[in-house]
């Protein structure tokens, strides 16, 4: 329960300032209650703080200073203040950082003032130029969202005279506006699709736990295009007829203007949207009305978990299984994890929704710790793709070539039906590596421990770990001989380069993420392919996640034992669920589909399980062997990231670390390492690693606090704990 504490009392506030812990004030003038959002000084600054509870006392109160103000927005309720501790002590991060994370919206301090903010009048352009137009564009995109000239200049790529000029003619209209409205209200009432009767009946058991308004996790597991969404939009209905807020998470912001056009169908208006795609406006905005109550669903990326919810009821984890909710920087969490921690606190239901779960969901479901709901069928006349190797042994093809030409044959087929085919290849860029046929030497990143990739779309070579950019050479860095850089191995434009030539009739669309530079662009990109505007579509796992393309009935997948190669304790489950995701894109109407997996090993266990579709078996198998190693989720693992500019300063750390383990190894902890990590350099630091491997059931975060506090870190050296580590780069 909340505490008052009247002017002058001591408090203690929690600022999102580096402290570690709170510090004390005097209440201010009117008082205040534990929760309460405040400014507060510090040296000669003012910062955002929260009252966490009753100051500590034990010096001179005439020292300590009073609170500058109490913010007008809706304090933080005691079920979020309780999951902002449990998320740090398990994540083993700092309290202050973890506020920080749910005070990352703009002008917080602000009070209810207004802004000037810019709408369509509904005029055309008398003249029509290119920049006009993306501004109409980009205004559209909003769907009738308050914008101020500003973030509309940024998101159309256009000057503020241009902006001017379009008020200037009448076509927008500038005006003043509160700085936060309520969201349209969302009416649960309204006459839904039809649903078949497996359908229906998984929607009836949501409602049902929903309704019970008592907290549960419920796995809801069903094949590609079997209408996932649609019965979990049964249970957000539920939600909302009782009153209470519900939460979507999407593993990607391309996929949130599809969903949401759903939502508005279903409930007969937009929900708010919480992501890095929205304007700084938006955000604001929806973080005070979720406070206040007045937005009832949002759909959001992971960290729309940390908004201040009023009465959270549902939280909807779609894609459960995407390592896209794993956040690596900052703050080390797992979305889907922080999901069913906060809904344990405050009452609520969790829906896990995939049609490939991830082996530790899957696990808690056969073991009855979650619920399990099955949709074992497609939705409507569609059925699952036949599914079938190419074994690469048998195929003669030339050194540049990837296609075979049994899947060439197939896609010629496709094509002359009028129907489109999908092209996969988990590899961004145009080749991987690029060397020198003179000397050998392959370009590397000058700051990483990483070769370059060429995208030959753009003209560049380009870090993935750290994003630098060069020009690519045309002598060779190494031995400045001229014309003797070559291309080694596929990346998708490359590929598309191949399919060019080989179908040289075809509409070829490349999707990755390095050709689109906003959410908007893919978007219509996807929609133009999904109304028949491409035969053949080349791309990167980017199209796995929950595109619908009518017209897709053969997907072929270049390379599937890409995934397998390497130590990762993951690689067969995310080969498994990659290869089931991806082949899930074809045959989603009424024409069947086919996968087609180019691979070298059609016998590998994990082969033979996607192509038999037998997951039940693959995912018995997999925990087995996670038994029998001791390996998450049998176990626990923490990885231990040290990184400094100097390698010699970083492994004397890492080895230091490694001798004083006594903490660990009385919770029956072993360590291993150091060693470099697989990248062992990123932004000019060196990186090494360490990885704890525990029992189940040992207290890991203690015996990790004690054993890093041992160690005084050397200036600019950076050590970061991550539980249950997803990455081992």
């Amino acid at each position: 329960m909340s505490e008052r504490f009247d002017e002058g009392q001591l408090v203690g506030v929690l600022t999102t300032e580096p402290l570690g812990r709170p510090l004390d004030y005097k209440a201010p003038e009117g008082g205040c209650v534990t929760g309460d959002l405040v400014e507060v000084p510090l040296g000669p600054r003012r910062v955002l703080g929260c009252v966490w509870g009753k100051g500590e006392g034990g010096f001179d109160p005439a020292r300590v200073r009073p609170v500058t103000r109490v913010l007008d927005a809706a304090p933080l309720r005691d079920e979020m203040r309780a999951f902002l501790q449990r998320a740090a002590d398990y994540t083993l991060t700092p309290l202050p950082q973890m506020l920080r994370l749910a005070t990352r919206a703009p002008d917080l301090a602000a009070g209810p003032a207004t802004r000037r903010v810019l709408r369509a009048s509904g005029r055309e352009p008398a003249r029509e130029t290119e920049a006009r137009l993306r501004v109409m564009d980009a205004l559209d995109a909003w769907h009738g969202a308050r914008v101020t000239a500003s973030e509309l200049a940024a998101e159309a790529g256009v000057s503020s005279a241009v902006i001017k000029g379009l008020v200037k003619a009448g076509v927008l209209i500038e005006e003043d506006a509160p700085r936060d409205l309520p969201y349209p209200h969302l009416n649960p009432a309204l006459p839904h699709k039809e649903l078949s009767d497996g359908q229906a009946q998984a929607a009836a058991a949501l409602r049902a736990s929903v309704a019970g308004g008592r907290y549960g996790t419920t796995l809801l597991k069903g094949v590609t295009g079997s209408g996932k969404t649609e019965v979990y939009l049964e249970a957000v209905a539920e939600c909302l007829r009782q009153g209470r807020q519900a939460l979507v998470l999407l593993p990607e912001i391309a996929l949130t203007a599809g969903f949401l056009d759903r939502v508005q169908a279903r409930f007969g208006a937009r929900p708010a949207e919480w992501h890095s795609g929205v304007t700084s406006t938006e955000r604001r905005r929806l973080w005070r009305m979720i406070g206040t109550g007045d937005a009832q669903l949002v759909v959001g990326a992971r960290s729309a978990l940390f908004l201040p919810f009023r009465e959270l009821g549902l939280i909807v984890v779609d894609e459960e299984h995407d390592t896209s909710y794993k956040q690596e920087e900052g703050v080390l969490y797992n979305a889907r994890d922080m999901a069913v921690l906060r809904a344990s606190i405050c009452g609520a239901q969790v829906v896990l929704a995939s049609a490939t779960p991830s082996l530790e969901t899957w696990v808690n479901a056969d073991s009855g710790k979650y619920a399990r709901l099955d949709l074992t069928a497609r939705f409507g006349a569609a059925e699952l793709p036949q599914m079938r190797a190419i074994d690469m042994r048998a195929e003669r093809l030339p050194s540049n070539r990837w296609v075979s030409e049994t899947l060439a044959a197939q896609v010629q087929t496709r094509i002359a039906a009028g129907e489109q085919a999908l092209l996969f290849l988990n590899r961004r860029g145009y080749a991987p590596v690029t060397i020198c046929r003179a000397c050998g030497h392959q370009v590397g990143c000058s700051e990483c421990d990483a070769r370059m990739v060429e995208h030959r779309f753009l003209k560049r070579l380009i870090c993935h770990q750290c994003g630098a950019s060069r020009p690519v050479p045309e002598a060779c860095p190494a031995c400045s001989v001229e014309g003797r850089m070559a291309a080694v191995g596929p990346g998708v434009e490359r590929l598309a380069e191949e399919v060019a030539e080989r179908f040289p009739e075809a509409r070829v669309s490349v999707l990755s993420s390095d050709l689109f530079t906003t959410a908007r662009a893919l978007k219509e990109a996807i929609e133009t392919i999904a109304a028949g505007g491409a035969d053949i579509i080349i791309g990167t796992q980017i199209v796995a996640k929950g595109h619908n393309f009518p017209l897709l009935t053969l997907v072929g997948v270049i390379d599937a034992d890409l995934g397998l190669q390497g130590s990762d304790l993951r690689a067969a489950e995310r080969t498994f669920q990659l290869m089931r995701q991806v082949a899930g894109r074809a045959g989603r109407a009424e024409k069947p589909g086919t996968a087609l997996l180019q691979t070298h090993q059609p016998e590998h266990p994990v082969i033979r399980a996607i192509l038999t579709g037998n997951e039940e078996d693959f995912w018995r198998a997999e925990a087995a062997e996670r038994r029998m190693a001791g390996a998450p989720p049998y176990g626990r693992m923490a990885g231990i990231i040290l990184s400094h500019p100097d390698v010699a300063v970083v492994f004397d750390v890492a080895a230091e670390l490694a001798r004083r383990d006594g903490p660990l190894r009385a919770i029956g902890a072993q360590v291993w390492g150091p060693a470099p990590a697989p990248i062992a350099r990123v932004r000019g630091r060196h990186r090494v690693r360490l990885l704890v491997k525990a029992d189940r059931t040992a207290p890991l975060q203690a015996a990790l606090a004690e054993w890093a506090a041992q160690i005084k870190l050397p200036t600019n050296l950076r050590l970061a704990i991550d539980i249950d580590p997803q990455s081992f780069l």
